[in-house]
């Protein structure tokens, strides 16, 4: 495909994303829950039409060696269709946070001033690997009363058309506008250089996917973006813990789906704790299939554990795979987070009140935890019905997104006929 018909294609899209982000702001969300929800039910009666398409997508992955990690996040099984249908019907009961007044102040000349809640506009999403982000990112834009541009990775192509398909017949069904939901239809990465510089007709750039996608977009967009470039998640193991349930709080975050931005990816273990409760918590992680990398003083309760560089530190496997550190205290362990931490999501395990409340104070990460796994970090475990992403920065939003985070405000001023002197 020439750049002439790519940019063509992307100004096409930007353009009818902004007419319809117009379009939604005089919308009644009825109509965007009745959506959602004939969505819902389209998903699971199109099952086998969407598994179809969505087994193109595997297949070309397992021939172009594709990880099993990658293919586990490509794969549309039939749970992860009821979990799709399912966070489209608990978003569409979710009340829209577009058009509440707050922050009122009355002016001692008359005025009458507030905050009121609005779209954000068009918002544009670029992801990889998981085609459950194309339901799940336009059913939150949606029900913020936002538009969306969907940019899916070549691997999940044919995955992403047919769910986009479908998105739009429930749209056009339910009397919305088709364009509030958009997928570019090429796999050319061309495509996304000349949708970042579409700043004049697109408000919001969202990034989901490995850390080379992200960096590139920040490096290559002129549109504000909000990202999140790795998911190094600790879970720090008291001296003080509840051994009955550190060792299943441990497996669970690395194993449960290490494939995942909010697996367990650095274990650390207090030095106070008994030999046999290290021991215990390594071993049932080696029992799984885990690879540790580890530390000196690590690596003498067990042999065959492989020795941990500075790199392990910072690293975000994605995999069986797991760095771990022995430390001397919750502080250390604060020390440790915050300096090799994604700032993602990050728990401890104690039964020890004042540490826990340390650890809530200290860490600067946009999650923490106490006493229960990483893998929690998710909107749908929050009660968002779903989530947009996850956010490591600070500004404008934090840890996962939902609909609230989809939204800005205006200011309004109320007057009689006030000037100012």
């Amino acid at each position: 495909m020439s750049s002439a018909t790519l940019q063509k294609i992307v100004d096409n899209i930007a353009a009818g994303g902004k007419k319809a982000a117009l379009q939604m702001q005089n919308v009644n969300i009825s109509k965007v829950d009745k959506a959602l929800l004939l969505l819902s039910k389209m998903l699971v009666a199109e099952k086998d039409l969407i598994q179809k398409e969505n087994r193109k997508d595997t297949d070309a992955a397992r021939k172009n060696g594709l990880s099993d990690a990658m293919i586990d996040r490509l794969t549309i099984t039939d749970k992860t269709i009821l979990s799709m249908a399912k966070g489209l019907s608990e978003v569409a009961a979710l009340k829209s946070p577009v058009g509440t007044e707050y922050e009122h102040r009355k002016r001692p000349n008359g005025l009458s001033i507030y905050k009121l809640r609005v779209p954000i506009g068009v918002v544009g999403i670029i992801y990889e690997s998981r085609p459950n982000v194309t339901v799940d990112a336009a059913a939150i834009c949606l029900k913020s009363l936002n538009a969306v541009i969907l940019r899916g990775g070549s691997e999940a192509f044919h995955s992403n058309m047919v769910l986009t398909g479908l998105f739009s017949k429930a749209l056009q069904k339910s009397g919305l506008p088709s364009q509030a939901v958009q997928l570019v239809p090429t796999t050319d990465r061309l495509a996304v250089e000349l949708l970042l510089k579409k700043e004049d007709q697109i408000d919001l750039i969202i990034p989901r996917g490995g850390e080379s996608l992200i960096r590139m977009v920040v490096e290559k967009s002129h549109i504000p973006v909000i990202k999140h470039y790795k998911g190094v998640c600790h879970i720090y193991v008291s001296a003080k813990a509840d051994m009955k349930i550190a060792v299943p709080i441990v497996v669970n975050a690395k194993t449960q789906r290490p494939g995942v931005c909010n697996t367990l990816e650095t274990l650390l273990l207090d030095s106070g704790l008994s030999e046999r409760n290290k021991k215990a918590i390594i071993q049932s992680l080696l029992e799984k299939g885990v690879e540790i990398y580890a530390d000196t003083e690590t690596r003498k309760l067990l042999p065959g554990l492989k020795r941990a560089t500075e790199d392990d530190w910072r690293a975000e496997y994605l995999d069986l795979r797991l760095a771990v550190r022995m430390v001397k205290g919750v502080d250390e362990a604060i020390e440790h987070i915050n300096t090799y931490s994604s700032h993602h999501t990050d728990s401890i395990i104690t039964k020890n009140q004042a540490q826990a409340d340390k650890f809530i104070k200290l860490v600067d990460s946009s999650s923490v935890m106490v006493n229960t796994s990483t893998r929690f970090s998710d909107g749908g475990e929050y009660g968002m019905g779903c989530e947009i992403g996850i956010s490591t920065d600070k500004l404008h939003a934090r840890g996962p997104m939902g609909i609230d985070d989809l939204t800005t405000y205006k200011w309004i001023v109320r007057g009689k006929g006030q000037i100012r002197t």
